[in-house]
């Protein structure tokens, strides 16, 4: 489980004198338990894992958001702090698809659900995100998916 490597992580970083990568684990901790108790309303989680790489992914997300607006800014150390933190945080996401197996798996979905242009987007996100969300990150699906339905 993700949640073990991150303790595991912790530690090792701790015992390693690691300041950057033991805040930055301690952070995504902190993440996943504030999502936890988001869930408490609700159902449980089927899938632990999943939960996990949805915090990961939108940490990650936030993160190269931000590092963008501080090389607009000129603020290139910052950036740097930003993307020390994505490389940190990447290391607990489980494997990413690569490019053709991701544009493979929404040309199933899309063939699947026989969806033919753009108002059948939300439909094939919907069906992709349930299928693939920890091994497809949700910007670059919608943008495979744009492009399958536009082209």
């Amino acid at each position: 489980m993700i949640r073990d490597e991150l303790k595991a992580a912790l530690i090792a970083a701790m015992k390693g004198g690691d300041k950057a990568g033991t805040q930055t684990i301690r952070m995504v901790q902190s993440a996943v338990k504030n999502r936890d108790i988001e869930l408490r309303t609700g159902t449980a989680p089927t899938d632990d894992d999943l939960l996990v790489t949805e915090v990961l992914q939108k940490m990650i997300k936030q993160r190269r958001e931000s590092e963008a607006l501080y090389r607009q800014g000129g603020r290139p150390e910052l950036a740097e702090a930003e993307q020390s933190e994505i490389a940190i945080i990447e290391r607990f996401m489980p494997a990413q698809m690569s490019e053709d197996e991701a544009r493979a798996a929404v040309a199933a979905v899309i063939a699947e659900l026989g969806a033919s242009s753009m108002k059948d987007m939300g439909r094939v996100m919907a069906e992709v995100k349930a299928r693939h969300a920890s091994s497809i990150e949700p910007a670059r699906a919608s943008g495979l998916v744009k492009a399958a339905l536009a082209g």
